[in-house]
């Protein structure tokens, strides 16, 4: 952790890169300063999005999972090397900080003032970003996103509404002095000071704030449930165990804004009358952890965390419980397990963990942006939070959007949006120009949306009338060349493999579902198998343990729903119409294309194309092994597959 310093000059007040105790103290009203101080910080406070007073420039520089993984990391090491080789350390400032969203396009920059905001930026790049934008304020058009170079301009960020994400990519994570000046820790002020823990409940209540984890249970009720249970020790943990395929919220928070669920948990706790709190969070998220344990050292020694926090009698200390990856982890009450250090298994309800949970005693589980979305709250109000959003469905919603589209990454949207304003005006459309065909939502345990549902409000009603649900926020978009049974088959093997193996109808009816699907998508499959499959899955959503098992079928039952013409194909004509199982793709060649040049031939490892130079070849479909070797070699576009 970074050292914290006291003292009263300029440099150690708000240094860019040491926490300060005395800022943090004082922007909340929590200790006095003198006239100096107190210009030198409010300065700091109006200028912490553009840059700090002892520089001319700042470059806030994505450090999100994704942007490291295009070269966020040799980015920096350049503009290090560029910025000492030119002696501009005192007048450039590099911050790196978490997610900002627009995965597609990382590495992400964007300098400030001029809030310039640039896309893929390479290594190559700095020179001229350092000499042309910084030094003479030319725009780098190749780098700008389609002629745009103001973030907020962009439709990926204007038509949305960042709330949670609001602070994200923005400020330093690992500076408690940036999330101080972005607003952090004064919706606790406001519940430790002006309100009691009845009141604090009472307000989350009013907000109408939905879990954000799954079906959407009305978050002030379950606080209020484990606030009335008569024991002296209670907890509130953190779910972070984010395992949906696609699914990378939770994750971005962390990395990019910890100490908003720092100060969620801390509110909550408040309110339950917890003392000790829990992040369970898979250790597959290094730099969340990382970034997370940072800001709990911070928060501790500021006085925002540990005992008598912001001098008032109330305790709260948290700590982080590493996952193994279980997706099963992510159901409470075998996440609760897990941290007892049991093997992680659901167990039947009730008791819920609000009565018995983490060692027996009350507690409240909530995930990760549930617990970002409460000081949002409890700072502005809850009229303001309800403000954005629908009726039973108050507030933003953060989705992962993937798959075939134009622009990926993490987006936050009102709840009751439709599924056509996100996919064509912010995810930008389909990619390549192809048909838009279905969205699964929710991840593996979700449903499909067709393009029937494209008008349709996206919140926890609608989606479930729709055989689908909001879950953890997994939004994946398919088009016109995905085959709705494979990818049906392809989340049925992984809710079978991240089974516990409890309890029956889950242990043996996701694998006896996927033995069909298997079936289906090879070409061995009858009508019975489609009936028998069906009936599995009604058996397993209604027998299972928990809520990993009641909706493993979701996928199958909401494609058979839709697409079940895709089906029959399947298992009637022995055809993919997607031409996307391999088992039964069928390559033709089409005699006017093919000029007999015998390429095709000579890459078949089986001898499948027969045919005389300069004449028409035939593929021998008995023979053929659907590898698709051939239509990769034809220079003449020759060969079609169906």
């Amino acid at each position: 952790m970074k050292d914290f310093h006291n003292n009263l000059d300029e440099q150690i007040l708000y240094h860019p890169e040491q926490p300060s105790k005395t800022y943090c103290r004082y922007m909340l009203g929590l200790e006095e300063v003198s006239p100096k101080e107190k210009e030198i910080a409010d300065k700091m406070t109006d200028t912490y999005r553009k840059i700090p007073s002892t520089f001319k420039w700042q470059v806030a520089m994505c450090k999100g999972t994704g942007c490291q993984a295009t070269g966020e990391i040799p980015l920096k090491t350049k503009f290090d090397q560029l910025i000492k080789e030119k002696g501009l350390e005192k007048d450039i400032h590099i911050i790196e900080t978490g997610c900002r969203g627009f995965c597609e396009m990382g590495p992400i920059i964007e300098i400030f003032p001029e809030k310039v905001f640039y896309v893929k930026v390479k290594p190559e790049h700095v020179e001229d970003i350092i000499e042309k934008t910084l030094k003479k304020g030319e725009i780098i058009n190749e780098l700008v996103f389609q002629n745009t170079p103001i973030a907020d301009e962009i439709n990926f960020y204007k038509k949305q509404t960042r709330r949670v994400l609001g602070s994200s990519g923005l400020i330093d994570a690992e500076n408690i002095n940036d999330a101080v000046a972005a607003g952090s820790y004064f919706g606790l002020k406001r519940s430790l000071f002006e309100m009691t823990p009845e009141e604090v409940v009472e307000e989350v209540k009013k907000a109408g704030l939905r879990g954000r984890g799954g079906g959407g249970f009305l978050t002030g009720i379950k606080w209020g449930l484990t606030a009335k249970q008569d024991d002296p020790i209670k907890f509130v943990v953190c779910n972070a165990d984010e395992g949906d395929p696609g699914a990378f919220m939770d994750r971005s928070i962390l990395e990019g804004d910890p100490h908003k669920i720092i100060e969620g948990m801390s509110i909550a706790a408040y309110a339950v009358g917890a003392s000790q709190g829990y992040v369970y969070v898979r250790a597959e998220y290094p730099l969340a952890i990382q970034r997370l344990q940072e800001a709990i050292e911070q928060a501790t020694e500021v006085g925002f965390l540990g005992n008598n926090i912001m001098g008032k009698d109330f305790h709260f200390s948290l700590k982080i419980a590493q996952g193994a990856g279980a997706f099963v982890c992510g159901e409470e009450s075998a996440l609760i397990a897990s941290i007892e250090g049991k093997r992680g298994m659901p167990t039947p309800k009730p008791p819920f963990p609000a009565e018995r949970g983490l060692f027996d005693k009350p507690t409240n589980i909530n995930n990760v942006e549930t617990y970002a979305s409460v000081p949002l709250i409890l700072k502005n109000g809850y009229q303001w939070y309800s403000s954005v959003g629908t009726d039973n469905n108050r507030g933003t919603k953060i989705f992962a959007l993937s798959g075939k589209i134009s622009n990926t990454g993490l987006v936050e949207v009102p709840m009751g949006i439709t599924l056509r304003e996100i996919i064509y005006e912010i995810g930008g459309g389909i990619k390549d120009g192809k048909k838009f065909k279905a969205a699964q939502i929710g991840g593996p345990s979700g449903g499909c949306l067709t393009e029937a549902h494209l008008d349709m409000p996206v919140d926890f009603d609608s989606l479930q009338k729709a055989g689908a649900m909001v879950g953890s926020g997994g939004l994946v978009v398919l088009d016109e060349t995905t085959c709705m049974v494979e990818i049906s088959r392809y989340f049925m093997s992984f809710t079978q493999d991240e089974s516990c193996g409890k309890c029956i109808p889950c242990r043996v009816g996701t694998k006896q579902m996927l033995e069909i699907m298997t079936k289906i998508v090879s070409g061995e499959s009858t009508m019975d198998d489609l009936k028998t499959l069906e009936e599995l899955a009604v058996v397993v959503k209604n027998a299972s343990l928990c809520g990993l098992g009641k909706t493993a079928p979701n996928p199958i039952l909401s494609t058979i729903n839709h697409f079940r013409d895709e089906y029959i194909a399947h298992i009637v004509d022995k055809r993919c119409p997607a031409g996307e199982c391999q088992s039964l793709r069928q390559f033709h060649i089409d005699p006017i294309a093919c000029k007999g040049c015998t390429k095709c031939a000579r890459v078949c490892p089986t001898g499948s194309i027969i045919g005389a130079v300069k004449e028409p070849h035939e593929i021998l479909q008995d023979k053929c092994i659907k590898c698709g070797a051939c239509m990769s070699a034809c220079p003449f576009g020759a060969i079609s597959v169906s």
